[in-house]
């Protein structure tokens, strides 16, 4: 029994309604206001203000010392905004979504989601090259461009967006509160803990929560290309499945038997065994055996080498007798001729047979 996701779509090909979240005014004053946000923490950090010097403080402060008990609980919980471990953990449960749904739309908008967070993050990481706190070199400064990867931070976005996309994906709505309520409190735990580890800045983390929820904010403007790629893969999968069902059959059709040719000897004639039973019934006669040690092989049977060191001529001999004539090939005698060749040794059967001796007496004359 199939149990994957397109199986459960070959039994019920009608996928249930489901409401789609589209970009609405709120949507988009929400979007407008957290893009602001974004570029005023990124401005704040170029411009080394007042920013930078509250990451330095929170740094200097070192949390992990302390509050020291508090950091073996925290090294796995920073985990959840591993991206790893948490996307495996999340198309999981969408996998699982999508074959009680029957759509591939939430695989396809967590796949559409952590593209856009890898470029967009990936972009700004790279192109400010900012330090983080175990790396800096001057205190006070910002520590851009200095070949660094940890502006925005990854762990903090990620959270927001891997645990984001259940509450969007949510088809009722005390769902998406509920699940809502869990991603807002995983990402903005995970972005703490990264501060308290001290692999990241204070600004770091605010920008990763700006870059998750811009993220979030904007996917119902991909909804289009989701449905677009949905049907596409659906349509490929189509074809892919009739092109086997039209190429099985016709490979499955047997050809007519071929009939199974028997090997032929030097003249030409079908080969025959020694036992072989031919159209009248009879098995094939016997050959005919000349002298001691000069028997060869049955008409019509296969010719076989002498042994080694055999009498000379002997290899002649048995190429002679395999190609005897098969017994139907040969031209029909009458019922009182015999079939064996003339003797000059023996006396023919029709003579009659001299006289036996009786024993202890005398040979007749």
């Amino acid at each position: 029994m199939r149990t994957d996701i397109f199986a459960r779509l070959d039994r019920e090909p009608e996928p249930p309604k489901i409401e789609i979240p589209r970009m609405s005014r709120h949507r988009i004053a929400l979007f407008g206001g957290t893009l602001v946000f974004y570029l005023a923490i990124v401005v704040a950090v170029l411009v080394s203000s007042w920013l930078v010097a509250l990451d330095w403080k929170v740094m200097l402060f070192r949390p992990y010392q302390q509050w020291p008990e508090l950091h073996a609980f925290l090294d796995y919980y920073v985990v959840l905004g591993q991206r790893g471990p948490t996307a495996v953990m999340v198309a999981a449960w969408l996998g699982w979504r999508s074959w009680r749904q029957h759509t591939l739309r939430p695989l396809l908008t967590l796949g559409t989601a952590l593209l856009l967070l890898n470029v967009s993050v990936g972009a700004v990481k790279l192109g400010l090259g900012r330090l983080g706190p175990h790396y800096a070199t001057q205190i006070g400064s910002a520590e851009l461009f200095a070949g660094g990867d940890i502006f925005p931070s990854g762990h903090t976005a990620n959270a927001v967006v891997t645990w984001g996309i259940l509450a969007y994906l949510a088809t009722t709505p005390r769902a998406r509160r509920y699940l809502s309520a869990l991603s807002a409190f995983v990402s903005l735990g995970v972005g703490l803990t990264t501060v308290y580890i001290g692999t990241h800045w204070l600004s770091d983390v605010l920008l990763g929560w700006a870059a998750g929820l811009l993220i979030m904010l904007a996917l119902p403007w991909f909804e289009p290309l989701i449905t677009r790629a949905e049907v596409w893969i659906l349509s490929v999968r189509e074809s892919w499945r009739a092109r086997r069902r039209l190429r099985g059959p016709a490979e499955g059709v047997a050809g007519p038997p071929v009939p199974a040719l028997a090997p032929r000897t030097t003249d030409g004639a079908p080969e025959t065994g020694a036992g072989h039973v031919e159209e009248t019934g009879a098995p094939a006669a016997p050959q005919v055996v000349d002298g001691p040690g000069d028997a060869g092989p049955t008409p019509g049977g296969p010719a076989t080498d002498p042994p080694a060191g055999g009498p000379p001529g002997a290899a002649g001999r048995s190429r002679a007798h395999s190609a005897h004539p098969v017994r139907s090939e040969r031209t029909p005698l009458g019922p009182a001729v015999s079939r064996r060749p003339p003797h000059a040794d023996r006396a023919p059967r029709s003579s009659p047979a001299p006289a036996r001796p009786v024993a202890g007496g005398p040979v007749a004359p």
